[in-house]
């Protein structure tokens, strides 16, 4: 019985060939999207501004009325609130950003807010009672922000120093470019749809540099393996070999994980949207970035076959001289 192959055997697909017109449109691509992040900037949520967040159950009923509570606290003027299902169907959580103008250290306006959430809720739903009422201020908000920063940053470049050790400084430096280039583009994303962007996005960013990491380094180690066997093969060359016979495994693991993400953006609820997104747009510019950014550096990089080749050192060159090896 034959099975099904997405990606037939031997492929010789030439990826290098355009190399420089894709390098030219991702270095764009970047730099329009920190362009994005400096001018439109990032619709932070609850967790990097402030706010409240008061959890509710609703006593008499099976499930939560979610949608009409979106629309009666919309209704408010205090903007959107998200609101999640938690533990049983008739348990949610309510979570709201600090009003534009509270400062802060400002709790005045938060505590209003609050009141009349809380006050809309039970007029319209009797039987709703109020758990508790959670408060996330303004400078706790931006030591989460800045500190989940620093967590991007800090494992990217710990991400860079493991390949540098595993392979060469070339690999490292190619490895960290390719990151850069996927928080960029999902940065970008998140600036020009104003989805909001809180901890659970930055846990997002994490599992997309996890998920780069490991395509690029599928694909490093073949592009070693290569070097070492084909010691007269062309660089560019070299490397459209060792995409094409990686590709199989990346376009399986891709579509497979997308497949998935497409299921949960569709149909899963408003909480996990940006979420799924941030990921499924991460797994494709990872797949990408693979691909075109993390291989093609190598060249300019000057990686070459005599890369993985240990360096004789002067003892042993003379101690070869001696035996009359040359």
């Amino acid at each position: 019985m034959k099975l099904l192959k997405l990606v037939p055997d031997n492929t010789n697909i030439r990826f290098l060939r355009l190399r420089v017109p894709f390098y030219i449109v991702s270095l764009l691509l970047m730099a329009a999207s920190w362009a994005l992040v400096a001018t439109n900037g990032l619709n932070l949520g609850v967790d990097f501004v402030g706010g409240q967040m008061i959890r509710a159950t609703f006593t008499e009923t099976a499930e939560a009325p979610v949608a009409e509570l979106r629309r009666s606290i919309g209704g408010l003027g205090y903007g959107d609130p998200v609101i999640q299902r938690f533990g049983q169907p008739n348990e949610v959580s309510i979570r709201m950003r600090l009003p534009e103008g509270t400062g802060p250290d400002s709790t005045t306006l938060a505590d209003r807010m609050t009141q009349d959430i809380t006050r809309a809720m039970e007029t319209e739903h009797p039987d709703v009672r109020i758990d508790g009422v959670d408060s996330v201020s303004g400078k706790v908000s931006e030591e989460l922000f800045s500190t989940g920063m620093y967590a991007l940053l800090a494992a990217m470049v710990a991400i860079a120093i493991y390949i540098w050790v595993r392979f060469e400084w070339q690999f490292g430096v190619g490895a960290l470019f390719a990151l850069i280039h996927d928080v960029s583009l999902t940065m970008g994303f998140f600036a020009i749809t104003q989805l909001e962007f809180d901890l659970n996005i930055v846990a997002a960013i994490l599992a997309i540099i996890g998920y780069s990491l490991n395509d690029t380094i599928v694909v490093y180690d073949r592009i070693r393996e290569n070097l070492k066997k084909y010691r007269r093969m062309p660089m560019e060359e070299l490397l459209d070999l060792s995409v094409n016979e990686t590709l199989s495994r990346t376009v399986v693991t891709s579509l497979t994980t997308l497949t998935v993400l497409t299921a949960l953006l569709v149909l899963g609820p408003q909480a996990t949207f940006g979420f799924a997104a941030a990921i499924a747009l991460g797994i494709f510019v990872g797949t990408y970035s693979s691909i075109y950014m993390a291989a093609p550096i190598l060249i300019w990089l000057k990686v070459d076959s005599n890369s993985f080749v240990p360096k004789e050192s002067a003892t042993d060159r003379q101690e070869r001289i001696v035996r009359g090896e040359g």
